[in-house]
């Protein structure tokens, strides 16, 4: 999971990093720091906020992937 899928989930579902951070039972810091590239997560982080963001319907998809359904996703820079 990428900074850039948090944050895109998030707005999908508009969510701000205080809410999602209720939901997954994690800090705003630690939202805040991952999405900005100033840290990672733990283990036990990452799979509380994609668990939470999985419950509201967010799909993650890895690169070449296609998803179920109508969506967006990020194209590669370069």
């Amino acid at each position: 999971m990428k900074p850039e899928q948090v944050r895109m989930a998030r707005a999908a579902l508009g969510l701000g990093v205080r809410e999602l951070a209720g939901q997954a039972g994690v800090s705003f810091t630690t939202i805040n720091r991952f999405e900005t590239g100033k840290s990672g997560l733990q283990l036990s982080s990452a799979e509380a906020i994609r668990s939470a963001l999985e419950a509201q319907g967010v799909q993650f998809l890895d690169s070449g992937q296609v998803a179920a359904g109508p969506g967006v996703a990020l194209a590669a820079k370069g």
